[in-house]
């Protein structure tokens, strides 16, 4: 990609790409994880999306059939639901729609970086969603994951990111302090998000549902994925703004400033020049 080419990061872009999910709500089919479930659902919904959360075989890719984007989320990999993702993707293909993949805790067990390689193989996704670990662990390079938690130095990062796009053909992201939004050809430092992000369960889900919605309203994947990645952090600024007593109450702020946020990208003059970096 050339400098030409780059997605624009402004304030007012970022607050187009939120007006085009309201002016045109995207259907995004999320097949999760049970634990985070209703969390992706609202926060979907919050982003101006509609979710749902159609994971049986069957009614999977039935389903897809009306979708604008499909999430595939691997915190549980029953059989039953990597059938339902494959539907989903056959599907998805045949619609030329995006498929987001958010790996999570790949490098922990052999069972889940099997399901990963699986699909890595079979789809070809949009978006492939993953902390530095679970980016690492895909990109086959060391990696640390322990549960579905990133730990160790990750200082490569960047080209990790970049590796596994050329290899996928996917726009990659992965997140930790700072998320790094990556394609073959480019790499983007994002400086977004706040530490009590890490403090509810769920919040790399909830990413995963936010490039979704962002993909399922947008034509470019790369801008989709930047502006997504760039909403859900400041997000999670606004909402560490407003008054909590800990991880419940800054959970439902979280959801609250999603809701609202439209309202106020543009008025807020963001600078993000100072939030975003390209490094390649």
């Amino acid at each position: 990609m050339s400098d030409t080419d780059s997605p624009d990061v402004t304030g007012d872009e970022l607050a187009d790409s939120l007006r085009a999910i309201a002016e045109a709500p995207p259907l995004v089919q999320a097949l999760t994880n049970e634990v985070t479930m209703n969390d992706v659902a609202n926060l979907i919904l919050h982003w101006d999306a509609l979710p749902v959360m159609a994971d049986s075989p069957g009614d999977a890719g039935e389903m897809a059939q009306g979708a604008d984007a499909v999430l595939f989320n691997t915190g549980q990999v029953p059989e039953q639901k990597v059938e339902a993702m494959r539907e989903a993707a056959q599907t998805a293909a045949d619609r030329d729609i995006p498929v987001i993949l958010d790996p999570v805790g790949v490098g922990s067990t052999p069972t889940r970086k099997s399901v990963a390689q699986t699909l890595l193989d079979e789809v070809s996704f949009t978006v492939i969603k993953g902390n530095y670990g679970e980016i690492s662990a895909l990109a086959g390079v060391e990696a640390d994951v322990k549960g579905v938690e990133s730990v160790g130095d990750y200082d490569d990062i960047e080209e990790t990111a970049r590796s596994l796009a050329d290899s996928t053909g996917s726009i990659v992201v992965a997140s930790g302090v700072e998320d790094i939004v990556a394609d073959a050809n480019s790499a983007y430092r994002l400086t977004a998000g706040h530490e009590m992000l890490g403090e509810v369960v769920g919040t790399g889900c909830m990413l995963g549902a936010t490039l979704a919605a962002f993909n399922g309203a947008l034509e470019d994947a790369h801008a989709a994925a930047l502006h997504g990645t760039l909403a859900f952090g400041i997000a999670g600024e606004r909402a560490a703004e407003m008054e909590y007593q800990g991880p419940a109450s800054y959970r439902t702020n979280f959801h609250d400033t999603v809701a609202g946020l439209d309202a106020e990208i543009e008025t807020a003059s963001l600078e993000l020049a100072d939030r975003v970096e390209r490094l390649v």
